[in-house]
Formats: C-alpha cells, structure tokens, sequence
C-alpha cells in the first residue's frame, strides 16, 4: 500500500509532464492539471506502442521518459494549479486515495493477469514487440496498448504492476474537480479492477470522461475522436466509442473530415501492431488476411472459436452441444445460464432495451447517437463471444446516462461509502463471496489479506518450470500450473501446446539466434512430433507426481 502511494506521488507528475508535451502536439480534450495526465497517459502510450517495434521497453526506455516528464512538469506547473479543491474536497480527495490503495494492495485474482496481462508485460520488457508472438502462445498476439504502458514503467517506478491503482487515483481527482459526482458511484466497482493490469478499467474510466465531454458539448472533435480511437486500441469490445465519436463530429459539432487524421493514424498503428503480432488486423478474428507468413494455424485459430464460444455459455456446454443449438436454444441457454452469469445477461438485454426506450423518450440527438453506437457494438460481441466481460462497460454508460441528473455530491458519496464498505468487505473476507456466490468465480481466487500489504503489495510467485524443446524452440513451461506468469521466457502455456500437436504444428523460431525475429509455426515431422510427445507426456507426469 506504501509503494504504491510512493509510485503514485512519482508518476502523477511525470504524466502530467508528458502531458504538457503531448498538449503541444494535438489538443487537449479535457480542462485542468490533471487532465494533463491523462493527457500524457494517452501520448506515451502511442510513442512507446512505435517504439517496441524496434526496442524492449526497458530501464532506459522508462529512465528517459520520467526525466523528460518531470522536466516539463516543474518548468510549467504552478502550485496555484493544484490548489482547486476546497477543504472538504481535500478531505474526500485523501478519504477516496486511501481506499484505493488499500484495495489495490490485495492479490491479484483475475485470471487473465496470469496468463495473459504479465506473461505479455514480460515480454514487452524483456523483448518488445514479437513478430508472430500469437504463434508461440495465442494470447499474447493481443498486446493491448494499456499493456504497453503499464511494461514500460514496470522495470522501476511500477515494478507491481498496479498502474490501474494510480489512474483510479487520477480518475477521483478528475470526478472531484469536475464535480461530475455520479461517477464517484462507479468508483466501488472499479476497486475490483485495481489490483492487476486489467485493460478494463482504462477503457471504462476514459470512455466515461469522453462520454461527459461529448454530453457537455466539447469542440474537441479531433482529440475525442483520437482518444476513442485510443480506448478502442486498448480493448476493441469498445468499438461503440469511435463510432460515437465520429457521428458526434459529423452530425453534431459538423466537423470537416479532416479531423479525423489523427484518430485513424492511430487506428493504422493499432492494425500493423496486431498483424505484426498476429497476423490479422484485430484479435482473434481472422478476418482481413494480409497473407503474412507468420499468421497462426487454421486449426489452432479452430480450436480458440471454438473455446470461446464455450465460453460465451460459462463452459456448462460442451462445443458439439452448442452447435446442435436451434436459434431458440442460443438465446434460451445464454439468458439462463446456471449462477450469476445468467443474471448478468439478463440484465444487459434489459438495459439494451431501456436504453432504446429512454432514447425514444428524450428525442436528443446525442443520446440517440449513444444508443445507436452501443447497439451496434452489443450486436458485434453477441455474435462473436457474449461473454460478460466483453459489454460490462454499457452498463457504466447505462447508469451515467439514466442518472445523469439524479446524483448530487451527497447522494454520490453515501453511494460510493456504502459499496466501497462491501466491496473491500469481499476483498477481506473472500470466503463471502465464496459462500453466497459460488457461481462468482473470481471469489475463489482471491487470496486473503495480508499485514505486509501495508507496506508492500501482495503478489504470487511460481518458480518452478520445465524446460523443453521442439525442433529449433528451447521453452519452458510452468511446472504443475497452467499459466506462464513467472516462467523464464520464452513460455508457453500448457493448453496450446496440447492445442498445436492436436493439429500436428508446433511454433518455431524464424532465426534461431535472435527471438526478436519472431515465430512461425512449421507441420511436425517425425522426429519433431516424438519430441513433442515427449513434452505432452512429461505435462502430465508432473501432475501425476504431486499426486
């Protein structure tokens, strides 16, 4: 809790710096100090994603961006600009950064931070950017934009990875100065996101900032437009924000078309990152075929809709199940999944349909806008994977936009107190959750408190790997545990290397000297597919053992 409170006091100001930096180079959609940040937030990100082409993310990468950051920060900030709050403000202000660290000190427990947010963080330190990296492992094909940010200040200032802690801290100072009090009552929710570098609560918390710039009115055509262009490169689920952003422009503000330059020089970055790293312009649809040579096998890509698809039905039906769905039975078994799954999607089909009503009943231009972006992306992610996790931010848009008036400063406070009691209850006392929720998931992977955590942050560890190799690829795979979260690189998780020998592939090097040129993937041959058999079978000894 400490160290991230002394990473906070440390990078705010940096990213404010960079923030001024960047106010030079396009404008700045949102009012005030810190804003800057967010500002510098965004900048950073967009010169590090060019950068990692050519050079890990490293200790001089980061050294150089925090001198040039706090540089700019004490040449043009004044102390007058940080006095924007009145007393009771500050006390609010301190009340909210205290919880924030508090819950972001626990264990991370989103199963993703293992097998994909640091594996991915760690190669972007160690590596950069990897040509054809999807063929060595699926998953890291992805490299969200967020985790790019989060690797470069993982070496020094951040090495806990709890950046989404210090934003949640930039987002309260926000809310505070803008006096937008209803978005203190997302705040609880968000405490569940901190812990890890989750790409989701970035993309919830900036396109909440957007959506009140764009209610307000903001002229900033070209900076909003380029910020949802941003939001959407961190998480693609949030297409509905570029697309708001754009018919806002047109259709609102009537723009020229030119201000859309910089939002689609962004949007090419965010195409040649993922063909670079996957080999098709947005993970994982292999849509748009460039006909690179290092694209994934046909068969793996198979095998990943497949899984995804089980997973849009929380794994209770197998895929040959599924597929003998009627049209009926798609909808019927993904409205009443068993557990809280279910609820959640009933939940998101009758927010849907209030929200086309309530439009209907408001008649305003902008909010028709809203609804007609966040139906199109609701069509788009039930059609490709309708998991929860994938349209969880349109209840965030929902809430703002029916409560928009309704929360004043008290109301929003005795809400954020009251949520913010259960939500850290949940994190202290995890067994709640498991007890009441068992079809919750997450419950059972939060790990209890610690006294440490007071001082340093939880984190596990995993040691332990084995190593292989398989024709020209020397690897290592966690010994007794699915996920490569603290495995020497290169890693590959256990369930694609069952995955490539079910389809009679397997990754290779495309210089066996420099991993830096990226991976392939190449048919067995005899002697590659005995090594391979050798690697199944020794996976599973090591389980058999700890028997």
């Amino acid at each position: 809790m400490f160290l991230i409170l002394l990473s906070s006091i440390f990078l705010i100001p940096v990213l404010i710096g960079c923030g001024k930096v960047f106010d030079c180079v396009l404008p700045n959609p949102f009012d005030g100090v810190y804003a800057k940040a967010l500002h510098g937030i965004f900048g950073i990100c967009i010169i590090w994603t060019i950068l990692a082409f050519f050079t890990p993310l490293n200790s001089p990468v980061e050294i150089s961006t925090m001198l040039i950051g706090l540089f700019f920060f004490f040449k043009g900030i004044t102390y007058k600009e940080f006095n924007i709050f009145s007393k009771k403000d500050y006390i609010l202000t301190i009340v909210i950064s205290v919880i924030i660290l508090f819950c972001g000190s626990f264990y991370p427990f989103i199963l993703d931070h293992f097998g994909y947010y640091v594996p991915t963080i760690k190669w972007l330190t160690e590596f950069g950017i990897v040509r054809g990296i999807s063929n060595l492992d699926l998953t890291l094909g992805q490299i969200s934009v967020w985790h790019i940010f989060q690797a470069g200040f993982s070496n020094i200032s951040d090495p806990f990875l709890r950046m989404n802690s210090i934003l949640l801290i930039i987002y309260a100072l926000y809310i505070i100065k803008e006096k937008s009090w209803i978005q203190l009552c997302f705040l609880p929710v968000l405490l569940l996101f901190c812990q890890s570098p989750s790409p989701d609560l970035p993309v919830i918390v900036f396109s909440l900032i957007i959506l009140m710039e764009i209610l307000k009115g903001n002229q900033s055509t070209a900076s909003l437009f380029a910020f949802s262009v941003f939001v959407f490169a961190i998480k693609p689920t949030m297409i509905w924000l570029p697309i708001v952003s754009f018919l806002y422009s047109l259709f609102i503000i009537k723009s020229s078309l030119k201000i859309l330059i910089p939002g689609f020089l962004i949007l090419i970055l965010f195409f040649v990152k993922n063909i670079w790293t996957f080999g098709y312009p947005i993970f994982p649809i292999s849509i748009g075929d460039v006909c690179v040579s290092w694209k994934p096998n046909k068969e793996v890509l198979r095998i990943s809709s497949q899984f995804a698809i089980q997973k849009t039905y929380d794994m209770q039906y197998s895929y040959q199940e599924i597929s003998r769905f009627t049209f009926a039975d798609y909808i019927k078994n993904w409205l009443f999944l068993d557990g809280i799954k279910s609820v959640i999607n009933i939940s998101f089909i009758i927010s849907i349909i209030a929200l086309i009503i309530f439009s209907f009943i408001k008649k305003n231009k902008i909010i028709s806008l809203i609804c007609f972006s966040i139906i199109i992306k609701s069509i788009l992610v039930i059609l490709f994977s309708a998991q929860y996790r994938f349209f969880i931010d349109v209840f965030f848009v929902i809430f703002l936009l029916f409560f928009f008036n309704f929360f004043n400063k008290k109301r929003s406070i005795i809400v954020f107190s009251i949520f913010s009691i259960i939500i850290i209850g949940f994190l202290t006392v995890p067994s709640i959750l498991q007890t009441y929720i068992p079809s919750f998931r997450l419950g059972n992977f939060m790990g209890r408190m610690k006294k440490e955590q007071i001082y340093v942050p939880s984190q596990y560890s995993n040691q332990e790997f084995n190593n292989y190799k398989v024709g020209n690829l020397s690897f290592h795979v966690s010994k007794r545990y699915p996920y490569n979260f603290d495995t020497k690189l290169p890693a590959i998780s256990e369930s694609y290397i069952f995955d490539d020998i079910k389809a009679g592939i397997f990754p290779q090097l495309a210089d066996k000297k420099n991993i830096r040129k990226g991976f392939t993937w190449k048919t067995l041959d005899a002697k590659e597919r005995a090594q391979a058999e050798k690697v199944i079978n020794s996976i599973k000894n090591t389980y058999q053992q700890n028997k």
